[in-house]
């Protein structure tokens, strides 16, 4: 669906195609033909040819997981975001591109990042070790994670390269899954430390890059940019619940969060809040586990993160209150689902 001025809008669990438009390219490169490889998923190649068309998250993801299937490379997804950038955010690459700051482009890619995805969180934040950009995935049962993670934290830094021009480099490269068997393109690219089992997945940078100027911004084209993108974003908004349990899945990875500060982050009284979220047939506390759920499920699954950490990390008293709330999500024990999962993934 568009709107009135031509844009595609995005329903929950959609993306614009733009940021792995390189797939048909990298096939060809590594010797496979990607009308073929495209073909067994039932995809016609002329899909990858506007950037703007959407696919389904969970489409986007079976196809990243058949391509890594096809040629057997393990870094696929990195290849993909090594060839992305701002440009293939459509609109708001364009309106980011144009900010006068570093601070304000990410705070623009930030408030707009759901106009180009429903399915995954831009992250930005300012830390007492330095400032944060990356990306974190909440729809629910999501294939190929680490693809979409490894090709999310390549376009993040070409993002800062762009912003920040070519003397900006990162302190460190963090991912939230395991750590793979070749290190190689990850170190050939990036050229900085690397962590793995992390918090969350981005690039980690000094804070004194923030308040660089971007180069080459137009002043009058930002606000043209702006005011087409606010056009968009008036018609286009995600609904109540979807964009509560975004910001839920955000906070979980620093604080518990309470239903205090989730209603003042949208400016409304915590009355206000469980009115409305009951009005969707949900509830905050509903919501909270839903994010647990998927977050705990996303970190057994991809990553080597011990057990009783994972249940530090989303908050639990102990590791037996989080042994008891899994079990009741998925009617087994951490441990035998990651032990299955991993079955199912080999």
């Amino acid at each position: 669906m568009e709107d009135s001025v031509g844009f595609p809008q995005l329903s929950t669990g959609t993306v614009r195609i733009g940021t792995v438009a390189a797939i048909p390219r990298i096939l060809k490169q590594l010797g496979y033909d990607p009308d073929d490889v495209l073909a067994e998923l039932g995809i016609d190649s002329s899909l990858f040819d506007d950037p703007d068309h959407l696919v389904s998250y969970s489409m986007r993801s079976r196809l990243l997981r058949q391509c890594v299937q096809k040629t057997r490379c393990e870094h696929f997804g990195l290849l993909i975001g090594q060839q992305a950038g701002l440009p293939a955010f459509g609109w708001i690459g364009y309106l980011v591109q144009q900010s006068p700051t570093v601070t304000t482009a990410l705070r623009t890619l930030v408030h707009y990042a759901h106009l180009h995805v429903r399915g995954g969180l831009i992250c930005f934040e300012e830390r007492d070790d330095g400032a944060f950009l990356g990306y974190s995935i909440y729809q629910p049962d999501t294939e190929a994670r680490e693809q979409i993670t490894d090709g999310a934290v390549a376009i993040a830094y070409n993002i800062m390269r762009q912003l920040a021009g070519p003397e900006w480099h990162p302190t460190n490269v963090i991912f939230s899954h395991r750590k793979p068997a070749d290190l190689r393109p990850y170190k050939n690219f990036f050229k900085a430390p690397l962590r793995f089992n992390a918090e969350n997945s981005g690039v980690v940078f000094s804070r004194s890059w923030l308040q660089q100027p971007v180069p080459e911004a137009d002043p009058e084209l930002h606000r043209l940019l702006l005011k087409q993108v606010e056009q968009l974003a008036a018609g286009a908004g995600p609904g109540f619940v979807e964009e509560v349990q975004r910001v839920l899945h955000s906070v979980l990875i620093t604080h518990k969060p309470t239903a205090d500060q989730i209603a003042e982050f949208f400016s409304i009284h915590p009355r206000t809040l469980h009115r409305r979220l009951q009005a969707h047939e949900t509830s905050f506390q509903q919501l909270v586990d839903k994010a647990r759920s998927e977050m705990a499920r996303q970190m057994l699954g991809s990553s080597e993160i011990e057990i009783t950490e994972i249940g530090e990390r989303l908050h639990y008293a102990d590791a037996s209150a989080f042994a008891r709330a899994f079990r009741r999500w998925e009617g087994t024990t951490p441990a035998k689902w990651r032990q299955q999962n991993r079955i199912r993934q080999g």
